[in-house]
């Protein structure tokens, strides 16, 4: 507990790139600075930073030190919220990074939700894409993740898994609206507007488009899913989404068909948290609310399927 400070110091160090930019950002003295982690470095028995001509970086023994200062935090934090509980303040924090497919109705709802009942836990939402989410459960920087098509996996602890279709997004006077099938060769003979290559719903279109010798070559390439879900209203081009992030979108000049699964099959959408944490109170109990939600949304019949 007695070195916590000087854990934030030298998480601003990493952060920063520099210890006089870290110093400015803490408030303190450069020199204060410089002294505080070197005494540390003493009573520790190690040097925890690699000096470089333009700044410093943390070494091997200085990324163990700083990993077991954020596991310290996350414990620290876990046990503060029980704490909470059991004075009856139902107080704490959680923080979650997630798909922007998640944003526009499924993850408004669901923290809606819980602070009704919970109204002294506050969030962040962090959007990630699949890969940035595994990170920031490794860093500790999230307690949970909701990602599409998570890339690795290995520090992952799955809590739901639920699977989703690729969906083409499209005007309601589009050719292809009015196909009872949409094969995953149709659509890419439109004129299409597609996630860049981070996303798992690029990462599945290219994967099927290979299979059949085709390849995935947008007009327009973007990070933002809303802005393909905008975008089709003003060109005679398709989109590409999965049906979580549409879920309630009621614009009547928008259409949203799924791909055939012979073509394209469904992906997952995978709530989890890092391997072996125990999460906070409030985190672990909205993990459970996610989880129930995910199940009762992947049991419904999906209503944009109806959509004709």
């Amino acid at each position: 507990m007695r070195h916590l400070q000087t854990f934030r110091l030298i998480e601003a160090v990493v952060r920063a790139g520099s210890m006089r930019k870290a110093a400015e950002d803490m408030n303190i003295t450069a020199s204060a600075l410089v002294r505080r982690i070197n005494r540390f470095e003493q009573e520790f028995g190690a040097e925890l930073f690699e000096r470089l001509p333009g700044g410093v970086r943390l070494n091997p023994a200085g990324e163990l030190v700083l990993h077991h200062y954020r596991a310290t935090q996350s414990d620290l934090t876990r046990v503060r919220s029980q704490v909470a509980d059991l004075s009856g303040e139902r107080r704490g924090h959680v923080s979650i990074a997630c798909s922007q497919a998640l944003l526009p109705y499924f993850l408004p709802q669901q923290i809606a939700r819980y602070r009704a009942e919970h109204p002294g836990v506050t969030f962040s939402v962090n959007v990630r894409d699949r890969a940035q989410a595994e990170q920031e459960l490794a860093t500790y920087s999230s307690d949970l993740a909701l990602v599409f098509e998570p890339v690795y996996l290995v520090d992952f602890q799955v809590i739901e898994t639920i699977p989703q279709a690729v969906n083409v997004v499209m005007r309601a006077d589009h050719p292809l609206a009015a196909k009872p099938e949409l094969r995953l060769r149709d659509c890419l003979d439109e004129p299409h507007i597609a996630p860049s290559a981070k996303y798992g719903v690029r990462h599945l279109l290219d994967f099927a488009a290979r299979r059949g010798s085709r390849r995935v070559a947008p007009l327009v390439e973007t990070e933002s899913f809303e802005l393909i879900r905008n975008y089709v209203l003003h060109e005679r081009v398709i989109g590409f989404q999965i049906p979580i992030g549409l879920h309630g979108f009621g614009d009547p000049q928008l259409v949203f068909r799924p791909v055939s699964e012979r073509d394209l099959p469904p992906g997952n959408l995978i709530l989890g948290q890092m391997r072996g944490r125990t999460l906070p109170v409030a985190s672990a109990r909205f993990a459970m609310q996610l989880a129930g939600a995910l199940k009762s949304y992947s049991s419904e019949s999906d209503p944009l399927s109806a959509r004709r």
